[in-house]
């Protein structure tokens, strides 16, 4: 069951996020009278779909191969590489017939509906599930910021007031856990009346990636981990454990960290381990079995206490589109650094690349509408990054031709542009590939 699960978020985050993407190529190519021929989720590769039909010159439908969707717009060489109609002298409905300026505009079209898709989903995300957040002035008019394991390691202190990230002030609390400061931060902190600086060490991220970010800091002490998901038929389940219980103690032993909580399970492998937790505010004892990897098949969050003194602010309409525009604009910054570290060796590609097996075991097995929306917000920030990168097959390769036909008036021939487009769909077709090749082999050695 949670592998249908996981493929059904899956197939609907990536419904979504291509069509609208192809949505955006196809309004911009009609609104300067250009034909669209072919308008498809998913390819129709060798010419098999599930369905399609015929609305004015344009056929709409899907394909059976679920890696994507493309606009077929008349006299423009795309994936399909059909060139037959190039070889006529250009009709005013065309593509190639358009001046650079409305091919520019048609091509950056799918990359800003799914910039426009991200900040509404992270809007809305904000405002219908999440509803409030912390100020941080109130962490600074109250006791301060408590540090966990990771904050004390890079010289955090409980009682630390964080004024500035990297000299500019923030209004959520939360934004002090964002990528801006887990890629690298000087944080501008005030302790005992007087001002100084953290600086955030720019591979923190890994060790926060690992350990969970309530392993660096929060705005009370660590209370308890709340159970988010329990595996079927694993060993947590079969002991009674439920999600939503919360887990106070292993073995009678306070948890000091995510990190603690990971290696003190890992450390009684194939034994058994007592879970003290507590379930609608009442205590109870299970008693699960570990098994050879160190695991009893539970994912988990670890929450601060909440301090009462504390008053939250209502996300409202307005607040919620600036946070949720900020929020996807770090998303699209945290891919742009992420891929530098990949090309500079700083990051595995093989650790980092994440095809459809990945994809989906990151929406997970169990069907949660505030974490579907979540992920899918951000692979639509991820897929407008990843389709403006300069390679041929792609938005960004077509932007980077019109660019210079633009600057330096000169436009290049359908010969060249088809080679380009091959070369690009080799560079992609081996990227896949690459993408799911990596996902059965983690899958494999995992």
């Amino acid at each position: 069951m949670q592998g249908l699960i996981m493929a059904g978020q899956l197939i609907l985050g990536l419904s979504i996020l291509v069509t609208l993407h192809e949505l955006g190529h196809f309004l911009a190519a009609r609104a300067f009278g250009i034909k669209v021929e072919k308008f498809y989720l998913f390819f129709d590769a060798w010419g098999f779909k599930l369905f399609s039909f015929k609305v004015g010159d344009t056929e709409y439908g899907m394909g059976w191969l679920p890696f994507g969707g493309y606009v077929k717009i008349s006299g423009m060489i795309d994936e399909s590489l059909d060139t037959d109609q190039l070889a006529a002298e250009p009709e005013p409905w065309e593509f190639r017939a358009k001046p650079a300026w409305q091919r520019l505009i048609v091509m950056v079209g799918g990359v800003t509906m799914n910039v426009i898709l991200g900040i509404v989903i992270f809007s809305g995300t904000l405002l219908h599930f999440k509803k409030e957040y912390l100020p941080n002035q109130e962490v600074i008019q109250g006791k301060g910021i408590y540090a966990y394991k990771l904050g004390k390691e890079i010289g955090l202190q409980d009682g630390d007031k964080i004024l500035t990230i990297n000299g500019k002030s923030f209004e959520r609390f939360e934004d002090v856990l964002s990528s801006r400061v887990l890629f690298g931060a000087t944080l501008s902190i005030e302790r005992d009346n007087r001002t100084m600086e953290v600086v955030v060490p720019d591979n923190f991220y890994r060790k926060v990636g690992v350990a969970g970010r309530w392993s660096f800091i929060g705005y009370g002490p660590l209370h308890h981990y709340q159970i988010g998901r329990v595996v079927d038929d694993g060993p947590a389940q079969k002991a009674g454990v439920q999600a939503g219980d919360k887990i106070t103690s292993i073995n009678g032993e306070i948890i000091a960290s995510s990190e603690d909580l990971v290696s003190k399970i890992g450390a009684l492998k194939n034994k058994t381990v007592t879970l003290n937790i507590l379930r609608d505010n009442k205590p109870l004892t299970l008693v699960s079995t570990v098994t050879n990897k160190g695991t009893i098949g539970i994912s988990y969050d670890a929450t601060p206490e909440k301090n009462s003194s504390y008053k939250m602010e209502p996300y409202t309409v307005s607040n919620a589109v600036s946070f949720g525009t900020s929020d996807a604009v770090e998303a699209l910054v945290s891919n742009a650094k992420g891929l530098g570290k990949i090309f500079t060796g700083e990051e595995k590609a093989s650790e980092s690349v994440q095809g459809p097996i990945g994809i989906a075991t990151i929406y997970g097995g169990v069907w949660d509408w505030s974490r579907f929306w979540a992920i899918t917000g951000l692979l639509s920030m991820v897929l407008a990054f990843m389709n403006m990168l300069p390679i041929p097959a792609l938005d960004g390769g077509h932007v980077i031709f019109l660019l210079i036909e633009s600057i330096f008036k000169v436009k290049f021939s359908d010969k060249i542009m088809e080679r380009a487009q091959v070369v690009g769909m080799v560079i992609l077709f081996s990227l896949l590939i690459f993408a799911v090749g990596n996902d059965i082999w983690k899958h494999i050695i995992n």
